[in-house]
């Protein structure tokens, strides 16, 4: 077979249909408009959701819920994830997380829960933690660190720290 011996199938192309071509053709006169009215005229293009002057649905639903701008969703883990997954010593952050694909790349912090039991020492620098899961952590030996979205330590442990660095100087 050759490039010039390919067709369509038959029915595959149909010819246009051609309006305000005569009575005879079927779509004559109005062309298919109907009689008179906005839509019949020339240049009608009506922007979606508009329903004719009427208050559109959209307006008139109310508004729910809101959402706040500044909102930064946290990822949630168990312990029993981190007892798994990770070595004695090691140091878990969200970037360790994610490289190990088990958080989101869209959030932007972690909360660790406490399901399930946890035997390593681990450390984590989280965003957050619930108490019960930060006590098993201690419990087995391992350290948490609360820091703050940006990687950095978290606002209160920044202002905990100040006085004691200025006492120092």
């Amino acid at each position: 077979m050759e490039l010039h011996e390919l067709t369509n199938s038959p029915g595959a192309v149909k010819n246009r249909k051609r309006v305000g071509r005569g009575r005879g053709s079927g779509t004559g006169k109005t062309a298919g408009k109907g009689h008179k009215g906005q839509k019949a005229r020339v240049g009608y293009n009506a922007r979606r959701g508009f329903e004719g002057g009427q208050t559109p649905l959209h307006r008139r639903l109310p508004k729910r819920g809101f959402n706040h701008q500044k909102r930064r969703p946290l990822a949630i883990i168990n312990v029993d994830l981190l007892e798994k997954h990770f070595a004695a010593g090691t140091e878990i952050t969200i970037d360790t997380l994610r490289e190990m694909h088990l958080v989101p790349r869209r959030e932007h912090g972690v909360k660790v829960l406490a399901k399930g039991e946890i035997t390593k020492a681990l450390t984590l620098k989280v965003q957050a933690i619930s108490p019960s899961a930060q006590s098993k952590v201690e419990a087995a030996g391992g350290t948490v660190e609360i820091v703050a979205f940006g990687g950095d330590a978290a606002p209160e442990q920044a202002e905990a720290a100040a006085p004691a660095q200025a006492e120092e100087e």
